[in-house]
């Protein structure tokens, strides 16, 4: 077994829950071991129905996109009012900060807002990076020829893209690299439930490497002249593991190996209809197993607590406790997203406990 390079997860990735107060200022801090200035942040609140809030530093905190919504990218002023060095503030739109409701933001670190000119491929990219993470944001402007390239920045092949036009409605673009065993072949949307689509029309048929990713001219990716924002992960040991599965269709469901304990978990599958569940070790006070909180993000919802949506959270992975269709068909197969709270072992030999 491989050690990790990252001790400690919460200085790239971390969750707060939060109460809204309707404050046209309110500034949030984090609650992990480490300090963490966010770079792309993830909000939704929880107790009612409410689009996602996507915003990031590489565009400017004022411009955002909902993951259950194909619209071209918004402009708000009173959402996510700036970053501090652990935590961020919001203002008073109900998205975010709405008096007495309760909301969920998931954060990542790239590098600070910093970005670079990536001239790798066909179009020059804007990168901001973290290669210890695995993580960049990029941004881009589409050129409308199919097979045009462009850097991503992470110096390995990135495992999991999510990528959205910003001037128009268009549907988000995700790559995953175990959907199926050609995924530059797939179509999946974040937005919607579809099932996996044997497709050219993202990827290009062209798998990832590890400074370029490969596009097609179609509207979700590459339109002459559009802008569009990218989020590329590579996996971690230790950190982040974006993997496949199979259900079984029963209650003592699978087990699947992270080489962490997950702090965030979302599953889609992919041979069917299915939301893109979401699951984290912080809400509903969570200091235990199962765990059967989940969100949607192609959905508005509020959260589901329910033992259709029941998983165990464990020191080296995660364990489905549900019968579902939703995330254990016995016939299924899933994708999934995972996010560390500690390593299994450390970079010392360490390792971490169960709950």
């Amino acid at each position: 077994m491989g050690y990790t390079t990252i001790n400690d997860p919460s200085a790239y990735f971390q969750t707060l829950l939060y109460t809204g107060n309707g404050g046209a200022s309110r500034a949030l801090t984090n609650t992990g071991n480490s300090d963490l200035q966010p770079d792309w942040l993830w909000i939704k609140k929880r107790n009612a129905d409410r689009s996602h809030t996507l915003t990031d530093s590489s565009r400017g905190l004022t411009k955002y996109n909902e993951a259950d919504d194909a619209g071209a990218e918004g402009t708000f002023t009173n959402k996510v009012l700036s970053v501090q060095s652990d935590g961020f503030t919001v203002g008073d739109n109900s998205s975010v900060n709405a008096n007495n409701d309760t909301y969920v933001a998931w954060q990542w670190k790239a590098n600070g807002g910093t970005t670079s000119s990536n001239t790798d491929g066909s179009i020059t990219s804007t990168v901001q990076a973290n290669t210890t993470a695995g993580f960049s944001i990029v941004t881009y402007t589409g050129n409308g020829t199919a097979g045009a390239t462009f850097g991503h920045g992470l110096g390995v092949v990135p495992s999991w893209i999510l990528v959205k036009g910003r001037d128009d409605v268009r549907n988000w673009a995700v790559y995953h690299h175990k959907n199926t065993d050609a995924p530059e072949t797939e179509i999946l949307n974040l937005n919607n439930t579809n099932a996996t689509v044997d497709n050219a029309n993202r990827w290009n048929d062209t798998a990832p490497t590890s400074t370029l990713i490969t596009i097609k001219q179609s509207g979700e990716v590459n339109v002459s002249g559009e802008k569009y924002i990218a989020y590329c992960f590579a996996e971690k040991e230790g950190y982040s593991k974006f993997g496949i599965y199979k259900g079984n269709g029963n209650a003592d469901g699978s087990f699947i190996y992270l080489g962490f304990k997950p702090s965030w978990v979302m599953i889609k599958r992919t041979d069917s209809t299915s939301s893109w569940h979401m699951w984290d070790n912080k809400r509903e006070d969570y200091n235990g197993n199962p765990n059967d909180s989940a969100l949607r993000a192609d959905a508005d919802g509020a959260e589901n607590d329910t033992t259709d949506y029941s998983i165990d959270f464990l020191s080296n992975g995660f364990k489905l406790r549900n019968a579902s269709d939703l995330d254990n068909n016995s016939s299924g197969t899933f994708i999934y997203m995972a996010f560390a709270e500690s390593p299994f072992v450390s970079s010392e030999g360490v390792p971490t406990t169960a709950r």
